[in-house]
């Protein structure tokens, strides 16, 4: 029933996660409805990163210029380095303020289901990384997930020989968490990683 241009905007928008059929067709409505307000501002918003945003050729991170401003901010201590499974996790930690490190995005952790393996991830780059020199510390900031687990042991694994520390991200409780609530997986993480008070 609709025209051409409409349904594949539809079938664009489709295929952005959170987007299924429903909520993409709500969108394009949306976008088309306020041509000047909403759908004009987004094309020149997704040129401008079609043609500016890129890889950053040391960490992974995505940014305006490469080497990205986290890579490049002096103020940042090049002695730790936060190894992250993609760039949604670096803004994650970015946003609390509290890191104030360097960070390397792998590109997804590994998995035998899906068929990724060390292969598939940025790992050269990071042992070329560190064995060039001033890193002292690697943070583990990978999910509490099978695969984000197996990654951080293979990862914990492929360090030792040379002579970092290594530590990672506590699990367990999270704050304002009621135990009643929490899965199983979750507090046995918490009773291991307890802390004397």
């Amino acid at each position: 029933m609709a025209a051409p241009e409409i349904d594949r905007l539809i079938q664009v928008l489709s295929r952005l996660p959170g987007f299924g059929p429903r909520s993409a067709r709500r969108a394009a409505l949306s976008l088309i409805k306020r041509k000047e307000s909403a759908l004009l501002p987004l094309i020149d918003a997704l040129q401008g990163a079609a043609d500016h945003v890129r890889n950053c050729s040391q960490c992974g991170n995505l940014d305006g210029t490469d080497p990205c401003g986290i890579c490049t901010d002096e103020r940042r201590d090049a002695a730790t380095l936060c190894v992250v499974a993609d760039v949604a996790d670096l803004w994650a930690l970015e946003r609390t303020g509290a890191y104030k490190g360097r960070y390397h995005v792998l590109g997804g952790v590994l998995s035998a289901l899906d068929g990724i393996g060390p292969e598939q991830l940025n790992l050269g780059s990071l042992f070329r990384r560190i064995e060039g020199g001033g890193v002292k510390e690697v943070v583990l900031a990978l999910g509490a997930t099978v695969d984000g687990q197996t990654t951080a042991h293979f990862l914990s694994d492929r360090l030792q020989p040379f002579g970092l520390a290594v530590s990672r991200l506590a699990h367990g409780v999270p704050v304002g968490g009621e135990l009643d609530y929490l899965d199983d997986g979750t507090l046995i993480q918490a009773l291991q990683a307890r802390q004397s008070v």
